[in-house]
């Protein structure tokens, strides 16, 4: 059984006709908890000052406490600043580091919000105002040093919302321990974008044959430079070809292809595994949540061999 980690509790109080579909995570914890999949709900506890810390200013993280933020800030985010908007990103943030310490534990996990990888050093942007992966992949590294002993803890960001990580990018640049790769539309936002470790920029239009392609290759040539020890799994559903923002035209078969390459890749190299969800704008949050619990199935599928993998290896000694 793998844990999944929800934030829909923690409503913000958006402006009547805002284009950010909020509905959706409750929508999709509803029909995990009514799966048959083997998944337990879990409310992630808030990230802490500290954690936050690890990957952005100080002076913008108080700034974002306090409410002392300008128009223009706001508006780049792209959510009205309050108190519950405070309340839910670091919610988001900590359901990432919990996905993530789960996973080390069963082999995978999910966040089933996530993915705020727009969020800069110092700035939030792209309705990102705190960037969980980045807040985590130093998280799970200080765990590691700390418990473990494991001075070189080396993290993978595979990165498949059609929005480019920039923040990721931004903020983890320079470091040998990770590696941010990010597989995006070409002429999405943002249009100014960062530079991660790999990059691949899709024209408007690509379907199922050339995505996969593409992916399998990216993977083959990280394997060559990188190993890591855990990786990132940012499965948005904004490829898909009913995203009203994506401008990409994955299928849902195609949507299946693509988790079935990036878990089968981490599958052979015996990684564990921590997604979240991030973005997906369909005008029918049926669909999308429908797609979304296909993800959720195929991690908790990943786990239950994952923990079959690491039992035979136990009991073989």
């Amino acid at each position: 059984m793998i844990e999944a980690f929800y934030t829909d509790e923690f409503v913000l109080p958006l402006p009547a006709g805002h284009r950010f579909p909020m509905e959706k995570y409750r929508i999709l914890r509803d029909k995990v908890n009514q799966s048959d999949c083997s998944v337990r709900l879990l409310v992630p506890p808030a990230a802490t000052l500290g954690q936050l810390a690890l990957a952005h200013s100080p002076a913008y993280v108080q700034r974002i406490e306090s409410g002392n933020i300008s128009g223009d800030e706001q508006r780049d985010i792209g959510f009205p600043w309050s108190e519950r908007m405070v309340e839910r990103s670091l919610r988001s943030v900590g359901a990432t580091v919990a996905a993530c310490r789960s996973a080390l534990q069963h082999g995978a996990s999910v966040n089933l919000a996530g993915g705020t990888h727009h969020a800069m050093r110092d700035k939030g942007g792209g309705f990102c105002v705190f960037n969980d992966l980045a807040v985590a992949a130093r998280v799970y590294q200080t765990d590691c040093i700390a418990r473990a002993g494991n001075i070189n803890p080396k993290v993978l960001v595979v990165d498949l919302d059609v929005h480019q990580g920039d923040g990721t990018a931004s903020i983890l640049a320079g470091d040998p321990s990770v590696f941010t790769f990010s597989m995006h539309g070409e002429k999405n936002y943002p249009f100014r974008k960062s530079q991660s470790d790999l990059d691949i920029a899709l024209p408007d239009g690509t379907g199922d044959i050339e995505y996969v392609t593409q992916l399998e290759q990216a993977l083959h040539c990280i394997e060559q430079q990188f190993q890591p020890d855990l990786v990132f799994y940012v499965a948005g559903l904004d490829v898909h070809q009913a995203d009203r923002l994506g401008k990409l035209a994955l299928s849902d078969s195609g949507i299946e292809q693509r988790d079935s390459v990036v878990l089968g890749w981490a599958e052979k190299r015996n990684l564990p595994v921590a997604a979240v969800m991030a973005g997906g704008y369909f005008p029918d949050l049926e669909h999308l949540t429908n797609l979304q619990l296909g993800v959720v199935q195929r991690l908790a599928k990943y786990g239950w061999h994952y923990k079959s993998r690491v039992d035979l290896i136990k009991n073989s000694k």
